[in-house]
């Protein structure tokens, strides 16, 4: 009998294993231990005005950066250098407006307008109307790391940057066709003059095999990214080339810390912004979404809020926010905003429509 009541035990205990993890509440998911978001610009971005190859194009150009993000990141990198690294491959990449592809002022040139935060610390770096360094995001950076300043703008901005050893190029560098034709004809429609050809610009008729946007997209471009490292640090970054026919050396708000870029450990959130600058400059967006966040709002009803009160005074965009936890938010008043997100813990994945969830 003992030999049987053992071995009707030893057959019962796998069993009532089996029904304890059945029964056992599910343990909740591991915060995740680095986290990663990006945007390449909000706007009116219909499904109509996209062809299939351009909509994969946007797609694929939005993995290549959270792949240079979260390669940093897994590799125990630092929220900084993962920013930097995602901004410049869209810096150089011509379907985004920020470096190459940039948009034209009205008088012909790119001026281009950079800004990153170290969360942890507060420190923080600005560049605007920059034409000959390649990466603005790194000139940000530099002035951050290197100077003594917050921003610089202008020669003084390219000097510095060429000063501290950054790749400095030709400014035809950044010149593409779709965007000298959108100035084309944003400056047609205001009956302004159109300022001559830049020096070095290739030939209008030159063969490219980008599939390029249509002419009458209309997007805010900027580019930017959030991140938190392995070691709990925030940071945020943005990128920009501005408005198209903008003039007198306009500013938007991405160099503007607290408005377009801004990042805060001690608040629990990094932000940064896409849209119609001068509004969100004025409602100091990527602050008072930190500062509602530090007041105990979750990233994503403090980045929604936000954008609410931009919306009240005529103002379109959109942001990406990073939580301490791990947890991205998108918010934004356009049909759309090229943006994607990845983390330890969950693959790549991107949207471009408002009313599309990310996706791998």
């Amino acid at each position: 009998m003992a030999d049987l009541a053992a071995m009707t035990l030893t057959r019962l205990l796998p069993l009532a294993a089996a029904l304890a993890l059945i029964a056992a509440p599910a343990a909740a998911q591991e915060p995740a231990r680095w986290s990663f978001a990006i945007h390449g610009g909000a706007g009116v971005i219909e499904r109509d005005s996209l062809t299939p190859e351009q909509d994969a194009a946007y797609r694929a150009a939005l993995k290549v950066a959270l792949e240079a993000g979260s390669a940093v990141l897994a590799s125990g990198g630092s929220a900084l250098d993962a920013v930097q690294a995602a901004i410049q491959i869209m810096e150089d990449d011509p379907l985004f407006n920020a470096g190459r592809g940039a948009v034209f002022t009205a008088a012909g040139r790119n001026e281009l307008d950079s800004a990153i935060m170290n969360g942890s610390n507060l420190t923080a770096g600005a560049v605007a109307g920059l034409t000959t360094t390649r990466h603005p995001i790194a000139a940000a950076r530099a002035v951050m790391e290197q100077s003594p300043h917050v921003m610089l703008i202008g020669e003084g901005a390219d000097t510095f940057a060429a000063s501290v050893g950054l790749e400095q190029v030709e400014p035809s560098f950044f010149f593409t066709e779709r965007r000298w034709q959108g100035l084309v004809r944003a400056l047609e429609q205001q009956g302004q003059p159109i300022p001559e050809r830049p020096t070095g610009a290739p030939s209008p008729h030159a063969a490219s095999n980008l599939p390029a946007p249509p002419l009458n997209e209309r997007k805010f471009g900027t580019v930017g990214a959030v991140a938190l490292d392995s070691q709990g640090r925030l940071a945020a970054g943005t990128s920009t080339g501005g408005m198209t026919a903008k003039r007198w050396g306009r500013v938007g708000d991405v160099p503007i810390i607290g408005a377009g870029t801004y990042a805060s450990n001690a608040d629990g959130c990094a932000v940064s912004a896409t849209g119609s600058g001068e509004y969100f400059i004025r409602a100091t967006v990527a602050r008072d979404i930190c500062h509602r966040t530090a007041a105990g709002a979750d990233v994503q009803t403090a980045a929604e809020a936000e954008i609410a009160d931009v919306a009240s005074i005529r103002g379109d965009g959109g942001v990406i926010v990073m939580g301490l936890d791990g947890t991205p938010a998108f918010a934004m008043n356009t049909s759309g905003m090229y943006r994607g997100a990845v983390s330890s813990s969950e693959p790549a994945r991107v949207a471009i429509y408002g009313d599309e969830a990310l996706r791998p």
